[in-house]
């Protein structure tokens, strides 16, 4: 049986890292990432409705979108497969050991990423089982110009994610 359309698609793999005024922070992988408006000027983010990430951003109406690289495929597991929920009063950091610095505005970025938009949250809306946050874009930067985009078909052909 073929797949499904969709499935046909190959997304762009990014990180989604976000702070609030009190200093909580977490990054999740999203691979539902478009530019909505002519000149990179906004965004939608789809985010899974059970994560972390999804409070957090909704608190502080600011995130990044940090597009990924080939060499960093290790995070899929780090800020992808687990949680950076505090549980019981534990705190688990998903940015220990991980190369980010924060923007002006407080808001982290992985600077081993290709680069990041800084983007401020417009508005939310459901669908489904993801919420989609319509971001401005604020600024755009490029910190690894060289370095080849991670896309879920890298992924897939590794055997990192299913097809």
């Amino acid at each position: 049986m073929p797949k499904k359309l969709l499935k046909y698609k190959n997304y762009d793999v990014h990180s989604i890292t976000t702070r609030t005024t009190d200093c909580r922070q977490n990054a999740n992988i999203a691979t539902w990432v478009m530019q909505t408006a002519m000149g990179g000027t906004h965004l939608v983010v789809a985010l899974y409705k059970p994560d972390y990430t999804i409070e957090l951003a909704r608190e502080s109406g600011l995130l990044n979108v940090n597009l990924l690289t080939t060499d960093q495929t290790s995070l899929i597991r780090k800020l992808g497969r687990q949680s950076g929920r505090p549980e019981l009063g534990q705190t688990k950091d998903k940015f220990k050991n991980l190369p980010y610095e924060l923007d002006e505005r407080g808001c982290p970025y992985l600077t081993e990423a290709v680069g990041y938009a800084q983007c401020q949250v417009l508005h939310t809306t459901d669908a489904g089982d993801h919420e989609l946050f319509i971001c401005k874009v604020l600024k755009q930067v490029v910190l690894n110009p060289d370095k080849t985009v991670l896309t879920n078909q890298f992924l897939i052909d590794r055997k990192i994610v299913r097809g």
